[in-house]
């Protein structure tokens, strides 16, 4: 399968490494220094567990040519920028499947719109990454965990869908079908906003995240108003597993996230979480839309997302 990666961000260079690295045929679309970085030393990439180097060579490209034929390409970029390169894909007939790869809460209707449904695939990483210099720290979550996640629009379970499915698997990535990708993307973004707004409370320190027991309480809190928008949407909590945290003591729940936070990967995890303040508040912006639909009042859920909506602490992910 001939595979394009548009985006050649932490995560973007991650999935084409160990694609290439398993016999794909991969390409990646990159600019500027990041370009001429890639086509020097490959992509750098440092297991964040076994602290394994490697470096993969790749084919480069700087566009996605109107007549350049690909099997599957794969949009690995931040919301605030799918916009602008719909026309891009758009443009370019010859790929007949584009998976999305992104944070989305307001569903699947714009690139639809854009690209036609049978080309629209919806999917998520598993996997994390931080950049150190130009060597990426990244972490393949497990499948009990996130695993890599993928669907078609209409939730069946096609040919394609399973192929590529099993392209994930032999590089490495776990992965998993979902029949309602519009509602586990939903669901995680009522829980990793909440998240992002804490650390922004914090400025990013997560032993005081840890320790703070008001910030993890809006936390735990905001989390589960976001699930009650998501129910008087008639959206599912999906995967049906998020419902414990629903129903779980908020005593354990604040125990749990502590042990969480304080793990050795955690930061790996949220790492990128502190530069992308434009793609949060897009995405804060759609969650809210959600919510402003229903009655559910989201007091702990405005509170945070007063932490990323401000101007302060700017980070070069705007930029």
């Amino acid at each position: 399968m001939k595979t394009l990666v548009y985006g050649a961000g932490n995560i973007g260079s991650l999935y084409a490494a160990l694609l290439k690295d398993s016999g794909q045929n991969v390409a990646i679309l990159s600019r500027g220094r990041r370009l001429d970085r890639i086509r020097q030393h490959g992509i750098e990439l440092e297991n964040a567990v076994t602290r394994k180097k490697t470096s993969t060579p790749i084919d480069t490209v700087e566009r996605l040519d109107p007549d350049e034929a690909y099997d599957l390409v794969l949009v690995i970029l931040p919301k605030h920028l799918i916009s602008e390169v719909l026309p891009i894909l758009a443009a370019n007939r010859r790929t007949p499947n584009v998976m999305f790869m992104v944070n989305n809460a307001a569903g699947p209707g714009e690139m639809v719109d854009a690209l036609g449904k049978d080309r629209v695939l919806l999917g998520f990483p598993g996997a994390a990454g931080v950049a150190d210099d130009h060597i990426i720290q990244y972490l393949i979550t497990s499948a009990r965990e996130q695993p890599t996640t993928m669907g078609e629009v209409d939730g069946k379970t096609s040919p394609r869908i399973k192929a590529i499915a099993k392209i994930f698997q032999a590089s490495g990535f776990p992965a998993s079908i979902c029949s309602n990708m519009d509602a586990w993307l939903k669901t995680h973004v009522a829980e990793i906003l909440p998240t992002v707004g804490a650390l922004y409370m914090v400025e990013g320190d997560l032993h005081r995240l840890a320790c703070n027991r008001d910030a993890l309480t809006l936390l735990v809190r905001a989390i589960r108003e976001g699930y009650q928008v998501l129910r008087e949407n008639r959206i599912p909590i999906t995967p049906a597993s998020h419902k414990l945290f629903g129903w779980l003591p908020i005593r354990m729940l604040l125990a749990l996230m502590k042990r969480m936070i304080e793990s050795d990967t955690t930061k790996t995890k949220v790492g990128h979480a502190l530069e992308g303040r434009a793609e949060w508040r897009l995405l804060a912006d759609e969650f809210r839309s959600l919510a402003t639909t229903t009655d559910v009042p989201t007091p702990a859920m405005d509170r945070l997302y007063q932490h990323i909506d401000s101007t302060a602490g700017t980070t070069k992910g705007d930029k």
